[in-house]
């Protein structure tokens, strides 16, 4: 009888561990999960302006839009001017230029951001065998102090003919820069043929013998050939050492005023990072 009681006692406290125990496994609740982050709300970013600045800003959309799916950019391009009338005017949130500022513009509602260094390329037909001219020649031809292509003498290599002139229109970052450069701003010779956009001006340089006109280098390719100057020839390495001397900056522009959308501020963050500058240095110079 002393053992049984011994052994019902046992039975009781091993009943009552598993109700102490074992209940709280029944009432216990599941463990909280972390809370969803939100998907992060689409904008899009407006940027407009320079011509010559825009295929590098179509590089860095695609990249971007590629590693923020809420993001996108809309581009507009339409000229220097555009960019810095836009950018402080709030037509844009983002303005392009292709050019230095002149101070009164620098005395408006803008903020300059540096992203790039561009060359500017002259080019010529690829059957025209000029090969390098000076600055002093090229602002000849520009302001018609020479008109044919014999009065080069012996820089001409024996093309012969007038010689096309092919500018920018007024209002354009690469023709201010251009001019600037070779210093004969507001000078160019009466007759010379204007056209809006890089484009444009390669497409008749490539399909006019007699033609030379000037692009970004970086968008120069093989329907066309840019010339050496000065004996120095357009590329990359020396616009960075600084022999090449037809070269300018790439600017983006915000409203000085205000607070930038913080897509927006995160944007311009990324494309003054490594990463963004990796996609300058394809095709300009980098600034980092």
């Amino acid at each position: 009888m002393k053992k049984f009681f011994i052994v019902f006692s046992a039975l009781v406290m091993i009943s009552g561990l598993t109700f102490a125990g074992g209940g709280r496994s029944v009432d216990s609740q599941p463990a909280a999960q972390p809370a969803a982050q939100p998907a992060a709300l689409p904008y899009t970013i407006t940027v407009g302006g320079s011509t010559s600045v825009a295929p590098l800003m179509e590089m860095f959309k695609t990249e971007y839009e590629r590693l923020h799916s809420n993001i996108r950019i809309s581009i507009s391009a339409s000229g220097s001017g555009d960019g810095i009338r836009g950018a402080p005017a709030g037509t844009f949130e983002i303005g392009m230029s292709s050019r230095d500022l002149t101070p009164t513009e620098r005395g408006t509602d803008i903020q300059e951001i540096v992203v790039a260094i561009d060359g500017i390329g002259v080019i010529v037909n690829n059957n025209n065998p000029v090969s390098d001219l000076s600055q002093e020649q090229l602002r000849n031809i520009y302001t018609g102090a020479v008109t044919t292509w014999e009065q080069l003498g012996a820089a001409a290599h024996g093309m012969t003919g007038p010689i096309a002139v092919v500018s920018r229109e007024p209002g354009s970052g690469t023709r201010g820069a251009f001019e600037e450069i070779l210093r004969f701003q507001d000078q160019l010779v009466r007759g010379a043929i204007e056209f809006d956009g890089t484009g444009a001006v390669r497409a008749e340089v490539s399909r006019n013998i007699h033609a030379i006109g000037y692009i970004s280098l970086g968008s120069v390719d093989n329907s066309v050939k840019a010339l050496s100057v000065d004996g120095v020839s357009p590329a990359t390495a020396n616009v960075v050492a600084g022999s090449y001397k037809v070269a300018r900056p790439f600017l983006l522009l915000t409203r000085r005023s205000g607070t930038l959308n913080p897509n927006t501020r995160a944007f311009l963050d990324w494309v003054l990072s490594p990463a963004g500058q990796s996609i300058v240095s394809r095709s300009w110079i980098r600034v980092d």
